[in-house]
């Protein structure tokens, strides 16, 4: 692992495999607090390397000094599944297996809840990191199962790695997207064909609203990308772009496109999902419940999916579906505050003027919790009808 500054979550980290692994090393890129000696106390040989802006030279550097016959790659801010771990003794034991990848669940992401990384790997002389920003193995992967062809890379269908990286805030906190930016476009000014790095910096440039700058970049990888979870991501985000453009059928080919890539089912929420909101907001309701309803079929715990199909059976005049929903989503998440608001709004109209004051009650307290303006606004829109959410009842 590579690492600066990870004092709070690195001991977590380090205990999900404690017992599990046979050493642990550790490249630490300039920590000023009390990384090192955290690192030290579970036994992990430390390294220093001076941050040159590439993740992947870093990420090199800790590959160097393994001696184990496989290589197991986190990040402070992630912890293996306990569950999981006999399923990953199994997978190392083949001697065809080079590569094993791994389920991640991206904690706090609404939308794009799944990623699969190729983060379990045979200590082979050819495989090495490569990209400064998004780094990873994959395409020296591809060389060697070019040259090779006794290997083979498989897809562990088990979320392998739980990641908090993407929880309310903590994006906030740690605001990379100028360096993100800058870096990946000295990369493919060196690299213009590299259909990898065309995704995340054309996904990059529509986040910052760059929509005509991404699109050009995204179809750009569109016609060099094979590999089918690339494919996947380019055409999801172009998706999300051509959306933002207000181009409703671009958008809707381009997540219907994505779906068909042959990836595992979780990495495809977020296109169902996007498809959902576009069917609802088009106003075919019957085309987004469908939508919906296959995110909970691929994941029953998806927080997203309960919301968006209770909004979407309200809209249906289906009230009963609309609360189940709503609750199971609360259930998922108790801090969901927009849960909790709409389903206030149903109890009001329902006439159950207690149970409703109760829920937008948890609402203004959720949204209190997340230093969101709505709780204000909730609060001021309730008072103007009569009701007081700070007067308990």
């Amino acid at each position: 692992m590579i690492v600066k500054n990870e004092e709070e979550k690195l001991p977590r980290c380090l205990s999900s495999v404690s017992g599990l692994v046979d050493e642990v090393i550790l490249v630490d890129t300039g920590s000023t607090d009390r990384t090192v000696t955290i690192a030290q106390s579970f036994n992990a040989k430390v390294h220093f390397f001076e941050w040159c802006h590439d993740f992947s030279a870093a990420r090199n550097v800790s590959l160097s000094p393994a001696q184990g016959e496989w290589i197991l790659v986190l990040d402070a801010d992630e912890v293996l599944v306990p569950e999981v771990i006999p399923m990953l003794r199994g997978a190392i034991e083949d001697p065809h297996h080079l590569v094993v990848n791994l389920l991640r669940q991206e904690i706090g992401a609404m939308q794009f809840p799944y990623s699969l990384v190729s983060r379990l790997f045979r200590r082979h002389p050819s495989l090495h990191f490569s990209h400064p920003y998004h780094e990873t193995i994959d395409d020296s992967v591809m060389q060697v199962l070019s040259q090779e062809v006794q290997w083979r890379v498989v897809d562990l269908p088990h979320i392998a790695i739980l990641h908090d990286g993407y929880q309310i805030g903590t994006i906030a906190q740690r605001d990379k997207f100028t360096t993100a930016q800058v870096t990946m476009e000295g990369f493919l000014a060196q690299h213009p064909n590299d259909p990898y790095i065309c995704g995340k910096l054309g996904s990059l440039y529509v986040q910052l609203g760059e929509l005509e700058r991404g699109i050009n970049l995204l179809e750009r990888g569109l016609k060099l990308a094979t590999e089918p979870a690339i494919v996947y991501e380019l055409y999801y985000h172009a998706g999300i772009a051509q959306n933002r453009h207000g181009k409703s059928q671009q958008a809707e080919y381009h997540y219907q496109t994505a779906l068909q890539q042959a990836i595992l089912p979780q990495l495809k929420l977020g296109a169902y999902n996007n498809l959902g909101n576009l069917y609802k907001d088009g106003g075919d309701l019957s085309a987004a419940k469908v939508a919906y309803e296959a995110t909970l079929e691929i994941d029953p715990g998806f927080i997203q999916g309960h919301y968006n199909l209770a909004m979407t059976f309200k809209a249906m005049g289906n009230i009963q579906q609309a609360i189940g929903h709503y609750q199971q989503a609360i259930v998922l998440n108790p801090d969901f505050a927009e849960a909790y608001q709409n389903l206030g709004i149903i109890w009001l109209k329902l006439g159950q003027v207690e149970t409703a004051l109760q829920t937008f009650r948890q609402a203004f307290l959720s949204y209190q919790k997340q230093q969101s303006p709505k709780a204000e606004k909730l609060y001021q829109n309730l008072k103007a009808i009569g009701f007081d959410l700070k007067t308990p009842t």
